[in-house]
């Protein structure tokens, strides 16, 4: 590779570590709730670009690519289910919660805000959630892992994986160890700055070099001899699309309303006022960045094959590739650099999800677990290091997941995202929503939602339907039926309820 496209990737690395200096060197790092929350500090451009960069993983630029390249425009009805889940989580979940959590005696956690809006005094809730998610977590960050080898083999010219899961591994832990929360937002920030402009470029120079007519003229020869409806949102693998298939990537937008490492965005941001600015700067980041992603995989299916790639007899892994081999056709040999930055984009999507997930589960363990106990007594600085030295655990679990678990990375992704929509979802809408949901309700939801996934992704998946659909569905009909079968939440739960649908920012209130 050359010099200039490994300089533009060592840039990126510096000010990634840069950042997280910074934030460790501010005085009031030591504070829990600046650690795993950022203090609540944050405003509506940081906290909507944070957000949608830490959901769009991996997956972005190398599975959904790679899926389209391989099968057609039909693969994109996951895009359209994540908008309209991203939209409308904002729309529904954001404004409430950030009510709620901060109310609900001022909760740092998706877990800590469930114990309390329940009154759960035994933490029930709190294990099960912290549960859940270092399960799910671990096999989702070794899926970033996978992906930081996958794209430092690349760039260093096939030196092996396990060298770039151990240096991506190692800057991921660097700045997330060093600057917790705030550094996360910051680099997010920027890092979803980098990725949709790449995204958007990309297709725009691929149009340059090789001309829209040729393009269409390929797309036309494809849907000729080898792929029928190749453009068409209504074609699968040149088959006429099933509602079951358009129904799975549809269901992919309810993760958004339990998705720990997202809904933390909204219980963060500096005012209630300021969701709405948020929420619109998100639904433009997500079409620009869905519908371009969407663009480059079926414009792939032209170029790669125009420039000596066959994708005929691509794996589903090698397919995973096809972003990475379309920059390099394009910027390899005029713009290394730009290939740099290319490079950094992607690792940009892989590294935002995953520092993210990590501060999540460390918080999970110590704010969650340890800092509630009544036998173990720890002081809030010692509980920051713990929450530090559990984000090199989970590191070095995800790295060994990475090397030796799944090779397929939209198949951990997806069973990721299916176990976390699945389990906590239907609690934050009917926490959110229905003052007569109590913890007995909230417990058994989460509980049936896990089951679900893990019952229906061993031995349903010939179903070909997304587990997150079953696993959503009855863990909803559960939760009520329980809530229903069970004493109603004391006087004390409703009228914090209450307080906080009447809740204002405190300006607001003068």
């Amino acid at each position: 590779m050359d010099s200039m496209t490994i300089l533009a990737f060592a840039i990126y690395f510096i000010a990634l570590i840069i950042i997280g200096i910074h934030f460790w060197r501010i005085k009031d790092r030591d504070s829990m709730e600046d650690y795993i929350l950022g203090g609540r500090s944050f405003g509506p451009y940081v906290s909507a670009m944070s957000a949608q960069a830490s959901d769009m993983s991996g997956w972005l630029l190398m599975g959904l690519p790679g899926s389209i390249v391989l099968a057609g425009l039909g693969q994109a009805w996951i895009g359209i289910g994540l908008l309209i889940g991203s939209y409308t989580s904002w729309l529904f979940v954001a404004k409430r919660l950030r009510k709620h959590s901060f109310v609900s005696k001022n909760s740092l956690t998706m877990p800590e805000f469930f114990s309390n809006r329940f009154a759960d005094h035994k933490g029930y809730l709190r294990i099960a959630c912290a549960i859940i998610i270092l399960f799910f977590f671990t096999i989702y960050v070794g899926s970033g892992f996978q992906s930081c080898g996958i794209v430092m083999e690349m760039l260093l010219e096939n030196s092996g994986m396990e060298i770039g899961i151990i240096v991506g591994g190692a800057v991921i832990i660097l700045y997330t160890f060093l600057g917790g929360y705030k550094a996360l937002c910051w680099t997010d920030f920027f890092q979803a700055i980098l990725m949709v402009v790449v995204i958007v470029a990309v297709p725009l120079v691929i149009i340059g070099d090789f001309g829209w007519d040729n393009i269409t003229a390929g797309w036309d020869y494809i849907q000729e001899t080898q792929i029928p409806g190749y453009t068409s949102l209504f074609f699968n693998d040149g088959v006429a699309i099933s509602a079951v298939v358009v129904i799975s990537g549809l269901v992919w937008g309810l993760g958004y309303y339990g998705m720990p490492h997202i809904v933390v965005r909204y219980m963060s941001i500096r005012k209630v006022s300021e969701i709405k600015v948020a929420r619109r700067v998100s639904l433009l980041w997500g079409i620009f960045a869905l519908s371009f992603v969407c663009l480059i995989g079926i414009m792939a299916g032209v170029y790669l094959p125009a420039n000596g790639v066959d994708i005929l007899n691509m794996s589903s892994k090698e397919a995973e590739f096809v972003f990475m081999y379309t920059a390099q056709k394009l910027f390899e040999t005029s713009a290394p650099f730009i290939l740099g930055v290319v490079f950094a984009a992607i690792l940009a999507a892989i590294m935002s999800t995953a520092s993210s997930q990590l501060l999540v589960s460390a918080s999970s363990v110590t704010n969650d677990i340890l800092a509630k106990s009544e036998r173990v007594h720890i002081s809030e600085r010692n509980l920051m290091w713990l929450a530090r030295g559990i984000v090199i655990v989970i590191s070095i679990i995800g790295m060994c997941l990475a090397l030796f678990g799944s090779d397929n990375i939209m198949g951990l992704v997806s069973y990721a995202w299916s176990g976390f929509g699945s389990a906590f979802s239907p609690v934050m809408i009917l926490a959110l929503f229905w003052k007569r949901m109590n913890w007995q309700g909230a417990l058994a939801a989460m509980v049936t939602g896990f089951a679900v996934v893990v019952f229906w992704e061993t031995f349903m998946d010939w179903t070909d339907l997304y587990s997150l659909f079953p696993g959503f569905i009855l863990a909803f009909i559960v939760g009520v039926v329980v809530a229903k079968l069970t004493p109603e939440p004391s006087q004390e739960v409703i009228d914090e309820y209450e307080a906080a649908q009447n809740y204002q920012d405190p300006e607001e209130t003068a």
